[in-house]
């Protein structure tokens, strides 16, 4: 899979770009040429949160939880992780484009006057946020450095970042964004661990990026994977991706080799096989059942 910061990052005849220390504020041009890839379907990762305010086009995210269709005039949060981008061919995309981390985020919750409330931990990956006047005015008042030829100095940057933080904090229309910024600042170790299986077990991620998003070295990683789920990470990604296909094929009506890509299987021969060995039948047997 494709690291999407990276690519952003690899592409600024693209992305006008403007850093602030590990966070990335930047606006993507809307030209054909300019997509990730030429596929129709891309397959992303990001080991840092981001937000965004499309200015034009249309694209769609799918996720484990299922898609969102993301259109004109939304402004949205994903979380990070991984997600397969659906372009629609036939149409640019603008956006106004931040990448923050999850660290960003808590060391600025921290210094609001008045703590952030516990919420109901319940969030999708994908979240729309509410656009009231203050939003707008923030991505109006951020669309002027872009029509500059000078850099902003970073520590304005920063001050915008925290702004725009904080603005999404007092707002408590953005219910489920709150939910999760309240995790970040109050959720065990153990949680963050199971959600980012949870939420990313169908993409084709290496141990190593699993790793990263839960915040842990790879040792440390898989020895509490084991003592969590009391089994390799290895076994179990392989049992819940086949548990997650088998659902596909008998409740969504999805035929074999989406089955096999919407799971995390690069190679459909091996997704057969495995999936014959764990239940008996291929794909294609339990399809025409």
């Amino acid at each position: 899979m494709v690291n999407f910061f990276e690519r952003v990052l690899q592409n600024p005849q693209y992305y006008r770009q403007f850093n602030c220390g590990k966070s990335l504020i930047t606006a993507f041009n809307c030209p054909m040429e300019a997509r990730l890839t030429q596929a129709r379907f891309a397959e992303l990762w990001t080991q840092y949160n981001y937000l965004f305010y499309v200015i034009d086009g249309q694209k769609i995210w799918h996720t484990a939880k299922g898609p969102y269709d993301i259109q004109k005039d939304s402004c949205v949060f994903v979380r990070k992780g991984g997600f397969i981008l659906e372009q629609l061919m036939d149409t640019g995309f603008c956006v106004i484009l931040f990448f923050i981390p999850d660290d960003f985020i808590s060391d600025t919750l921290h210094t609001r006057s008045k703590p952030l409330e516990r919420y109901e931990q319940h969030f999708e990956p994908v979240m729309l946020l509410e656009s009231n006047d203050t939003l707008k005015g923030f991505f109006l008042s951020m669309s002027s450095y872009f029509a500059e030829t000078k850099d902003p100095e970073p520590s304005l940057l920063e001050l915008k970042f925290k702004e725009l933080v904080l603005n999404i904090a007092d707002n408590p229309g953005n219910k489920d964004l709150l939910s999760y910024f309240s995790t970040l600042l109050h959720q065990p170790q153990t949680i963050l661990l199971k959600r980012v299986m949870e939420d990313n077990f169908c993409f084709n991620l290496k141990l190593d990026v699993f790793a990263e998003l839960s915040n842990r070295s790879l040792s440390a990683f898989k020895r509490d994977f084991e003592k969590l789920f009391l089994s390799t990470p290895g076994k179990w990604l392989l049992e819940k991706r086949l548990h997650h296909a088998l659902h596909l094929l008998t409740n969504k009506d999805k035929t074999v080799s989406e089955a096999a890509f919407e799971s995390g299987f690069q190679s459909p021969s091996h997704f057969s096989r495995a999936f014959k060995t764990r239940f008996g039948k291929t794909p294609a047997a339990i399809k025409n059942n």
